[in-house]
């Protein structure tokens, strides 16, 4: 997503994972499901969402009325959720299913404003821990932002942007250059013309080593 330069990857979609390298090793942050990690993915953020809309229901602080009003009308009954959530295999995706309606609130909506500044700083916090230190005469990292979840627009861009302003000074948030086929294709490119510059890894890049022509 950032061609062969050192940098680092966001993908973030139902989950969230951040690779980055500079070039001599790579670096992995999160990634790790929606039980153990994926902090600030669209998982995360729906279950967050729909968390403040239960809180709503039962009357608890930290609730957010207008989505107890989307949780109703996307969900039906709040308390026929756990019954249409728990047993579900694809629990990861329903939950990330809500996530666009807490973007749609934000707006108007502290609570859902505030659950796509944690997501952005969760976000940014996954950046960083992967991002290359740019030497004095370098340029500051790409970060690469990829994946269904920065569809959902300004709610969620404009407090990463802070975020990566705070946790990463200089560095830039730049689209994925291209989508993981292309990815495909221009390491196979490089590595028929010798030019491959990104560093091998077991399960990241594993480039078998080329067997006897025929």
């Amino acid at each position: 997503a950032v061609g062969q330069r050192p940098g680092a990857v966001v993908a973030a979609g139902t989950g969230l994972i951040a690779l980055g390298t500079d070039l001599t090793r790579w670096r992995r942050a999160d990634g790790w499901g929606h039980l153990l990690g994926d902090s600030g993915g669209g998982a995360w953020i729906g279950r967050a969402g729909l968390d403040a809309a239960m809180r709503a229901y039962d009357g608890r602080r930290g609730g957010s009325p207008a989505l107890l009003t989307r949780l109703e009308a996307v969900f039906g009954p709040p308390q026929e959720l756990p019954g249409l959530l728990y047993p579900r295999a694809d629990r990861p995706a329903l939950l990330a299913s809500f996530a666009p309606e807490v973007a749609a609130c934000a707006d108007r909506d502290p609570v859902a404003a505030g659950i796509l500044r944690e997501a952005a700083a969760h976000i940014a916090e996954a950046a960083a821990a992967v991002c290359p230190e740019a030497d004095a005469d370098e340029d500051a990292c790409e970060v690469a932002l990829t994946g269904g979840l920065f569809r959902m627009g300004e709610p969620l861009l404009v407090p990463l942007r802070e975020e990566l302003a705070r946790l990463l000074p200089g560095a830039r948030a730049v689209p994925g250059s291209g989508d993981p086929l292309i990815g495909a294709l221009r390491i196979a490119q490089a590595l028929d013309t010798g030019g491959l510059r990104l560093p091998h890894h077991p399960t990241l890049l594993c480039v078998p080593a080329p067997g006897p022509r025929p």
